[in-house]
């Protein structure tokens, strides 16, 4: 009885928060939390070339960066997924994206290669965890539109990539990659936000006070529940490959992309930040189609065609590319390329129970990323080698092999309001 009682008055503050229809300021922020995500993990691609041409870089030490920044954010992700099941999603969100932002900063003080590395691997730390955002929203909002709801929720990355495009187009020729760097520390101001206006999910709290009364000894530990239990391990095993697949199709491309265009396409900057604008603006339809398919029919096999779809267009745009038609090309793989964003969430997050969701979902996509970090670096030894075009079709294989990964992963699982 004391414990119900316990679980009871733990969930009332975001029982009446739900009540109130409050999820859509967490949403709200949530969104905005997602823009300065995006905005980050492709402004490095944007400044790539002018970073290259002041610190004198290779294209492997080049990639090399990236794939730091992909370990850090591996690392970063897998600490703060544990630590948002035991010390509360939004406590773990605030510190991610106040740390990232404050560490984009000050990459616009660094000098050489090495001072650019040790500055941009902390700050990854902050971002690994930023995948928890989705995993708190997911908690809020009810299962009939919830793909919707993360699938449009998603579309706060592409929001992301389309500010700090514009932002660069009238930055870098005038202001310099540095001043960049500096205005990207902006969103600690977002963290604040969050920390006092959104409190954790009822799930989580009920979940949490049952854990502290429940558990003993190893039970303790959340990948000891994990693995412990069949289907949740092979579920952390599909979806750790799943993400090694797809998260190195993501960083390859997001890393190489605008120089792809700039250096091979022989596109002027101006010319190129518009193209990808039109990209990521199409990615937001698709991201959004993604969920509402997710919610009426199925999460994975949305997510399956989205990677298939993908994988299929990036050889068409490197084979069959002409100066008319690429626009076209690219904004048809845009929407591909939004699809599985778009659906990743909710199919990921019911994959787990609320007690080891945070742990689950935190651990898998960040191992991915670990070792997605490899990928900046391939097609940097592939760029040198024969063309950056040459990778993307590497990005292309990966793709496919996300979606025959999905292919194994049961269909919404669990309900993450229970």
């Amino acid at each position: 009885m004391d414990t119900t009682n316990r679980v009871t008055r733990a969930s009332t503050p975001a029982k009446h928060f739900e009540a109130q229809g409050s999820w859509l300021l967490v949403f709200v922020l949530a969104y905005l939390a997602l823009i300065a995500d995006g905005a980050d993990v492709m402004m490095y691609g944007l400044t790539l070339t002018r970073i290259k041409d002041e610190f004198g870089l290779s294209n492997v030490e080049s990639g090399a960066l990236g794939s730091l920044t992909l370990c850090g954010m591996a690392i970063g992700g897998i600490i703060g997924g544990w630590a948002s099941d035991r010390l509360g999603r939004v406590r773990v969100v605030v510190w991610a994206l106040a740390l990232f932002s404050l560490g984009a900063g000050m990459l616009g003080l660094t000098h050489n290669f090495l001072e650019f590395a040790v500055v941009r691997f902390v700050s990854s730390l902050g971002i690994g965890s930023m995948v928890l955002v989705t995993t708190l929203v997911a908690e809020y909002v009810p299962m009939e539109r919830r793909s919707l709801i993360l699938g449009a929720l998603q579309t706060g990355i592409s929001a992301g990539y389309i500010v700090v495009i514009a932002l660069s187009n009238w930055i870098l020729p005038h202001y310099g990659w540095r001043t960049l760097y500096y205005v990207s520390a902006l969103p600690v101001l977002l963290a604040l936000a969050i920390k006092f206006f959104v409190p954790e999910p009822a799930s989580w709290l009920a979940s949490r006070t049952a854990a502290r009364t429940n558990e003993r000894g190893l039970a303790r530990s959340r990948y000891y529940l994990i693995f412990s239990n069949r289907q949740s391990r092979m579920l952390f095993i599909l979806w750790t490959l799943a993400s090694v697949f797809a998260l190195s199709g993501f960083y390859g491309l997001n890393n190489w992309l605008p120089t792809y265009l700039e250096k091979e396409l022989h596109m002027k900057f101006s010319s190129m930040a518009g193209y990808m604008i039109g990209t990521y603006v199409v990615a937001f339809a698709g991201k959004i189609v993604a969920g509402w398919l997710g919610d009426r029919w199925s999460r994975r096999g949305v997510y399956v065609l989205g990677c298939m779809g993908a994988a299929i267009f990036l050889p068409v745009i490197i084979f069959w590319h002409t100066r008319e038609n690429i626009i076209y090309l690219m904004f048809l793989f845009g929407f591909m390329y939004g699809v599985p964003l778009g659906t990743i969430g909710t199919f990921m997050s019911e994959s787990f129970t609320t007690s080891v969701r945070g742990t689950a979902v935190g651990g898998s996509y960040n191992l991915g990323r670990f070792c997605s970090g490899a990928a900046p670096v391939v097609i940097g030894y592939l760029a040198t080698q024969f063309s950056i075009g040459i990778g993307f079709l590497v990005v292309g294989a990966v793709f496919f092999l996300s979606g025959v990964t999905a292919l194994f992963i049961p269909d919404r699982l669990h309900d993450t309001q229970r």
